[in-house]
């Protein structure tokens, strides 16, 4: 018999790459043949940032690794260079985890958004470095603000429709590990 709580742990595993293979798939369909005037929000990075300050036991680094080294692949970027970015920034948020548990959504908002534009700038310096053809500076810069604009939604639905909250303080799983 599987222990409900290895079970809960796979199910939200599966659950990430669930939506991770929706979200990539939307963005792949082609929807709209006009040129954007503002750049989307890219929501799976919104979606794995939220969930490895939340419950980082549900985004393993491998499943995040594979989920952004596919993306890289079909989105035709450097490969592995976006993945690599991400798991950066997922590890240095999830080594903040023990202080991030009482702060304010406010504070974890702005931290994810600094971490955001981190990326960006270091994205944009390696493509420079190798001289790889890259969107400008300003528009990748504001990709990721409006990634940081919708934090809040995907935040909210997170917590309220999918259950992915923060644990409590003293929370303990079956084995008395504190989460």
């Amino acid at each position: 018999m599987v222990d409900p709580v290895t079970a809960r742990l796979w199910g939200f595993r599966s659950l990430y790459l669930l939506l991770a293979a929706i979200i990539v798939f939307v963005r792949l369909l082609p929807l709209d043949m006009t040129v954007p005037v503002l750049p989307g929000p890219d929501l799976l990075l919104a979606l794995t940032f939220c969930w490895t300050i939340r419950r980082p036991a549900y985004v393993p680094v491998l499943l995040v690794a594979a989920v952004y080294l596919a993306t890289d692949l079909m989105f035709q970027r450097p490969p592995g260079l976006g993945a690599a970015l991400v798991i950066a920034g997922t590890e240095f948020l999830r080594s903040r985890r023990s202080q991030n548990r009482d702060v304010p959504f406010a504070f974890e908002w702005g931290l994810v958004t600094v971490v955001l534009v981190g990326m960006v700038a270091a994205n944009h310096a390696v493509l420079a470095l190798f001289a790889v053809d890259r969107p400008s500076f300003g528009s990748a810069v504001f990709r990721g603000l409006v990634t940081a604009a919708i934090y809040p939604a995907v935040a909210f639905l997170s917590a309220h429709v999918l259950n992915v909250r923060k644990p409590s303080p003293g929370k303990t799983d079956a084995l008395g590990h504190r989460l």
